[in-house]
């Protein structure tokens, strides 16, 4: 492992926590300035998107950035694909054939092998940012809507939860400075750069219906872009699965 841990970030780690986030958003009222990552070897009630429950089992990270970045609330979600980024460049280190696949999941070899989860609260500015990353180290849950892996399954050195958040913290915080300092452009050409099915039929479930369509990219927003025969359509939230 190369990495050092970054300045001017904090760090706790616990034994266990009902959630990540959830310590995160504990912290939100009394935590300094200053960025802090939060980690649990377990996770009682560990979640993911839309609700859904996360499973993050011994020797696997969970690990959550509480920050207060300084722009607009629409504005954090593009820090998802800076999280993207990062942590697809911290699986790297470790193994090869790493994706990152819309909206804000990292794959390898076509199995998902790590989640993110952004919180936060405010209408215009947000009053905080929560950050929730989990990466399947020693183990991955065998039955979930989407085919997972782990560093274990692929035959890969699997480091410690601590080493991984390292790893993840030294490179989050790397292209965060560059998205404050030049914006989303670069992040959107480096995320685009290592996604998953891009130029190839997708399928995106919204809330009450689905779509297919041609992977066209992401816009300046981030959203995704589905081209069809007549026309490319814009959407912002989804889950997507490959093939037509």
């Amino acid at each position: 492992m190369s990495a050092a841990w970054p300045p001017g970030y904090g760090r706790i780690e616990f034994e266990e926590l009902d959630s990540t986030n959830e310590e995160a958003r504990r912290r939100a009222k009394d935590a300094p300035c200053v960025p802090l990552w939060i980690r649990a070897d377990r996770q009682s009630l560990g979640r993911g998107r839309r609700g859904r429950s996360w499973s993050s089992g011994s020797g696997n990270l969970a690990a959550t950035l509480l920050m207060r970045p300084q722009c607009s609330v629409a504005q954090c979600a593009q820090l998802s694909f800076v999280t993207a980024i990062a942590a697809a460049h911290a699986v790297r280190v470790f193994t090869t054939g790493v994706e990152v696949k819309w909206p804000n999941d990292i794959l390898v070899r076509s199995r998902k092998i790590s989640g993110i989860l952004l919180e936060t609260a405010g209408r215009s500015v947000p009053e905080y940012l929560a950050i929730g990353v989990g990466i399947n180290l020693a183990t991955h849950p065998t039955e979930s809507l989407f085919p997972a892996t782990s560093l274990a399954a692929l035959g890969a050195t699997v480091p410690s939860a601590q080493e991984m958040l390292t790893e993840l913290a030294a490179n989050f915080a790397k292209w965060y400075e560059l998205w404050r300092h030049e914006g989303f452009g670069p992040i959107r050409a480096e995320w685009l750069a290592q996604a998953a099915r891009l130029g190839e039929p997708i399928r995106a479930r919204l809330a009450e219906s689905e779509v297919c369509g041609v992977f066209d990219g992401i816009d300046e927003s981030g959203a995704l872009l589905l081209r069809q025969e007549q026309h490319t359509i814009t959407i912002a939230a989804a889950d997507v699965y490959f093939g037509s």
